[in-house]
């Protein structure tokens, strides 16, 4: 598990390492600047080859200490270094101003206000100006400066972020002020951990490629903190050698009428290749035709109502349902689905099932805690108007509301696991627990942009929650089986191409 922090959890790691005696706020803003100088060698061999020219952009807090101290380091290694501070020195923090005198005993301080000037005349652009304590959006010669290195065609400069590009809340990845004045860098290096503002939003898209340097600082784990899904972090995806298909669940998926039927096809395909033992779908009469034969090892029961959906019920091998994918929104599929949350069954609610519950009040209150909701933007903004249209509302000050905290706060209001797709999947329990599943940096899944991908994630979550698994892992381990697949693939892929790759995904992980 990889803790990822806000910039207020991030201060306080900080703040107890300090006032344990563990380190000093100095030898932090060393390393911290040493942390960036390796990178900038790292990510481009070339500049460490031969003196080249840096422009270093200090804001007024400890990240403008932090440039401070790469300057100074990029002096020493031969580099022509030019050094702009916003705001009044004398009110500099007592570290960043240390580093302030120190690099004055090397070299000029002048006002950023003369930087946008330099537009072409650096070979690296170092934005120490803000980090993680920017509370408002850009303004004055900063956001001259953004837009100026915006328009620059000297296309052979690189920029590199301290903690996160300027003008991005680092809480929530999302741009502060109405416009969309943000640095866009090449390279971002956070400290300790990553912010959640590096996966969220715009965030994967303004940093570049993001690096976290070690500092030394021991790491706090609280209930609050979120982490980042870096696997299917399950207590096995392996089967008994003396188990038998109905010890590996049994996962019912409800299909749509005919010409409605491909949607829960694809789930019940990606529960089946996740493990669950058995699948069947529960089919409406006009529909058996056109599914017999597109089936094989997925078997098929006719469901035409609620009747008939409480006699399967009825088998207590059933353990995991699949409701929304193609179904319907017609009176029968509403009291077919008041009748699962009736149930009290581990079930998925995806598709056509989250506009029901949106458009019956009554249904919210029948949600409960072995629920899953996978709601895209569209469909969470039906569910919860008022959450998304929060949002949706430009910040103008920080820390902004973001996708973690409306998640959660769906998940509170529901009662049960929310999972927010999207390049950057929030995932959230009704008790705070939350996790991030992003596909973007070099775990990028673009082709999973394509119809039906949705509806295989709801399969795998449906069947793991089918093998025993609880809703929240079950969630985020599908999540990550979901990307991890359409990354196996690569460019060309459909929805079909996703559950196939299971295999090939679950022998890299050591599945047996």
């Amino acid at each position: 598990m990889t803790e990822i922090l806000t910039a207020a959890q991030m201060r306080a790691i900080e703040h107890i390492a300090i006032e344990s005696g563990e380190v000093t706020g100095l030898e932090l803003m060393e390393r911290a600047g040493k942390g960036v100088v390796d990178a900038v060698f790292m990510q481009w061999p070339e500049l460490s080859e031969t003196s080249r020219r840096a422009v270093v952009l200090c804001g007024p807090g400890n990240n403008g200490g932090d440039g401070f101290v790469i300057a100074r380091m990029l002096k020493a290694h031969g580099w022509d270094v030019r050094v702009y501070l916003l705001g009044d020195a004398s009110k500099l923090p007592p570290d960043a101003t240390t580093n302030f005198l120190r690099w004055q005993a090397l070299g000029d301080v002048e006002t950023i206000g003369d930087a946008p000037r330099l537009a072409g005349e650096a070979d690296l652009y170092v934005d120490a100006l803000f980090g993680t304590g920017l509370g408002r959006a850009l303004d004055g010669a900063v956001l001259d400066w953004v837009r100026d290195r915006a328009a620059a065609k000297d296309v052979g400069a690189k920029t590199v972020a301290v903690d996160i590009p300027s003008g991005l809340c680092s809480d929530s990845g999302r741009v502060l002020g109405a416009g969309a004045d943000v640095v866009s860098a090449q390279l971002t290096v956070s400290f300790h951990t990553a912010k959640i503002g590096h996966y969220l939003n715009v965030g994967s898209t303004t940093c570049g490629t993001l690096v976290v340097a070690d500092i030394g600082l021991t790491s706090q784990s609280h209930d609050g903190f979120v982490d980042i899904v870096e696997g299917a972090r399950l207590p096995s995806l392996s089967k008994s050698d003396h188990g038998h298909k109905f010890s590996n669940g049994h996962a019912l998926v409800l299909s749509g009428g005919a010409n409605r039927t491909g949607a829960a096809r694809l789930a019940a395909g990606g529960a089946l290749r996740v493990g669950a033992g058995l699948v069947t779908l529960g089919v409406p009469h006009e529909a058996r035709a056109e599914i017999a034969a597109q089936i094989t090892a997925v078997m098929m029961r006719e469901i035409d109502d609620v009747v008939a959906l409480d006699q399967m019920l009825d088998d207590p091998r059933v353990s995991a349902l699949c409701v929304g994918p193609g179904f319907g929104l017609g009176s029968t599929q509403a009291d077919m689905v008041r009748a699962i949350l009736a149930r009290k069954c581990a079930t998925v609610l995806d598709a056509d099932a989250l506009t029901l519950v949106a458009q019956m009040p009554d249904m919210i209150e029948r949600l409960h805690e072995r629920c899953v909701l996978t709601p895209h933007a569209g469909e969470f903004a039906r569910l919860f108007p008022d959450i998304a249209l929060a949002l949706e509302r430009a910040p103008t000050s920080g820390p902004a509301y973001s996708k973690v905290d409306a998640t959660r706060d769906a998940a509170a209001r529901a009662g049960c696991v929310v999972l927010f797709k999207g390049p950057d999947t929030v995932i959230a329990s009704p008790e705070g627990q939350c996790s991030v599943n992003a596909a973007v940096y070099a775990s990028a899944a673009p082709w999973l942009a394509t119809a039906g991908s949705g509806d295989v994630l709801a399969g795998f979550v449906t069947g793991l929650m089918a093998r025993g698994h609880a809703a929240k892992p079950a969630a985020e381990a599908g999540a990550w089986l979901h990307a991890e697949c359409a990354r196996v693939f690569g460019p060309g892929m459909i929805a079909e191409d996703i559950a196939e790759q299971v295999p090939a995904v679950f022998r890299a992980i050591g599945v047996r």
